[in-house]
């Protein structure tokens, strides 16, 4: 079966939400959710999962409409950050030399999460979802660190965050029924094409 891991768009930002913050797509992000819908709109698809965070729910929604198809929420497929009460943009971290992106290259800033434990979790909610959908293709929206996570963990990467996922990339895998998984691409962004992101 084919796989497609697909990043959510850019967020808005959120300095201090109070309690966890879950930010809603920003405008840009709204575009880049319809310029994915567009570019997969005629690929056989037959399913589509979510992370339950709002970003990830709001980029899955017009792939899923467009497919007709029904978002089907994972809640193990939600970023390590879920529980932080701000969410800035990591190019906006990196741009900054802000110290949090430093710390979280290391796996230090994973609000209490432990990077190998999170990839645990990530890898044994999308194998559910690969069992389930055997000869299929399936789409999961979520986060670029469960991308990274799952990535890792078929390339036998020691270290699960190692790449930098583009807003709304997809990242195809190749999953044989026989349990042999193998990274078709990643960071994909053609839909994307002349916007700023």
């Amino acid at each position: 079966m084919e796989l497609l891991i697909i990043r959510h768009g850019l967020p808005v930002r959120i300095d201090d939400a109070g309690g966890p913050a879950d930010p809603e797509l920003s405008d840009e992000g709204h575009a880049q959710a319809r310029r994915l819908a567009d570019w997969l709109r005629h690929d056989r698809i037959d399913a589509v999962f979510t992370s339950p965070m709002r970003r990830a729910r709001q980029t899955a929604a017009p792939l899923a409409e467009v497919l007709g198809v029904e978002p089907i929420v994972d809640d193990e497929l939600a970023e390590f950050d879920r529980g932080q009460h701000f969410y800035v943009p990591l190019e906006e971290l990196k741009a900054a030399r802000d110290p949090r992106y430093e710390q979280l290259m290391r796996g230090e800033q994973m609000d209490e999460v432990d990077p190998y434990t999170f990839r645990e979790v990530v890898t044994v909610a999308v194998e559910r979802v690969i069992e389930a959908h055997a000869g299929g293709t399936v789409a999961i929206v979520c986060h670029g660190g469960v991308i990274n996570a799952y990535a890792s963990h078929v390339l036998g990467l020691d270290f699960p965050l190692f790449f930098q996922p583009t807003y709304t990339s997809i990242n195809r895998f190749l999953c044989s029924s026989a349990g042999h998984r193998s990274v078709a691409s990643l960071n994909e962004a053609g839909h994307l094409l002349g916007t700023r992101h």
